[in-house]
């Protein structure tokens, strides 16, 4: 049997989220909530739900800071910390489920389905396992943003579970503006630390900062520590996205077929290489890339893993290249597969009928 469990979070202006938020995790034994000046009705409210809420100021601000103050405000009898911010929620059953995975005394993490997003039809986006979920005790965060829970004066025994489940379901108005100082500040502090330097390239590359963007990812590329075939293939998608940006696309491409090549199981950058093939006219090379895409149906369940290329594009492209070449048949084909994704889609429709049309011509 687990012992006690607490939840915990950090709070600013959620105030839209706290019914949600506390319902979703109503059979944790502690909910501790770290309010860092919300302006709303957010502390009040939590309260009237019978939430611990504690007022803090980190300035100058920082995540870690933030999570670490919240973590030591969590009661000393508790065995078990799940940390989540509040506009994610709990599946119903995720309880009873770590009674039964918390295995032994001995472990010190858990694992769990993380839904990250969902597409426009409901279905679930980016999955992967998170680790939020972790001993009382010997445990610290770190780095400004994108923080992460460490260990130490510990060996961990770590425990994987599908049946924790949590769902992301992002506050879309809320600005990331203090995401690239922050990332930034982490890679000055740790420079040889892959994970940040790949999250500050991709940021830049958010900021259409282009030519950073490449000398970020590049440097990624080149750290000793940068092993991850799935991240160093999303690294070199990105830096083929910047050049595309630029116009340079020959290095474009390049990179396109180096981040295929990097993680030949991704349906990502081959996806991607069909998608500028299809903007640059060129029908027989975007075909064979969206059909090597399609021949990829292992989903990568990472935070790697780009939505689009598993769902209608692929197919689209595929149709709308076939078509090009006078390939009706195929292209009606995967017109019709792409149909199966948005049976709503005018376009979709209409290309459908061009391609039979074509075929008793």
């Amino acid at each position: 049997m687990v012992g006690k469990v607490a939840v915990y979070t950090i709070a600013l202006n959620e105030e839209q989220f706290c019914e949600r938020w506390v319902r979703s995790v109503k059979d944790a034994d502690y909910l501790v909530v770290a309010d860092t000046g919300s302006k709303d009705r957010t502390v009040q409210a939590l309260r009237d739900l019978g939430v611990q809420v504690h007022t803090i100021g980190i300035k100058p601000w920082r995540f870690d800071m933030a999570r670490n103050a919240n973590l030591a405000m969590i009661p000393l009898d508790a065995e078990v910390c799940l940390q989540m911010d509040m506009d994610e929620i709990m599946v119903e059953g995720w309880r009873d489920a770590l009674e039964d995975e918390w295995k032994t005394r001995e472990t010190t993490r858990l694992r769990y389905h993380y839904t990250w997003n969902f597409n426009e039809d409901g279905s679930p986006g980016v999955q992967f396992y998170a680790d939020k979920c972790h001993h009382r005790h010997n445990y610290i965060w770190r780095h400004p943003v994108h923080e992460v829970i460490y260990p130490y004066n510990t060996d961990e025994k770590i425990v994987f579970s599908d049946r924790i489940r949590m769902e992301h379901h992002a506050d879309q108005t809320k600005s990331r503006a203090q995401y690239l100082p922050l990332l930034k500040q982490s890679v000055e502090e740790e420079p040889n630390n892959d994970r940040n330097s790949h999250y500050y390239g991709r940021e830049l590359m958010f900021y259409q900062k282009w030519d950073e963007a490449i000398t970020e990812l590049k440097r990624h590329l080149s750290l000793p520590s940068a092993t991850w075939v799935d991240e160093r293939s999303a690294s070199m998608r990105f830096i083929a996205r910047c050049y595309k940006a630029k116009g340079n696309f020959d290095e474009a491409e390049n990179w396109f077929f180096r981040a295929t090549a990097e993680a030949p199981h991704l349906r990502e950058p081959v996806t991607e290489l069909a998608t500028m093939y299809y903007e640059r006219g060129r029908w027989t090379q975007c075909l064979a890339m969206c059909e090597r895409a399609l021949s990829l149906t292992n989903k990568p369940f990472s935070f790697v893993a780009d939505p689009k290329a598993w769902g209608v594009l692929p197919y689209d492209l595929a149709g709308i290249a076939a078509y090009r070449m006078g390939l009706y048949q195929k292209s009606a084909e995967y017109t019709q597969k792409a149909l199966e994704f948005e049976p709503q889609n005018d376009r979709l429709k209409a290309n459908l009928k061009f391609a039979l049309d074509a075929l008793v011509k």
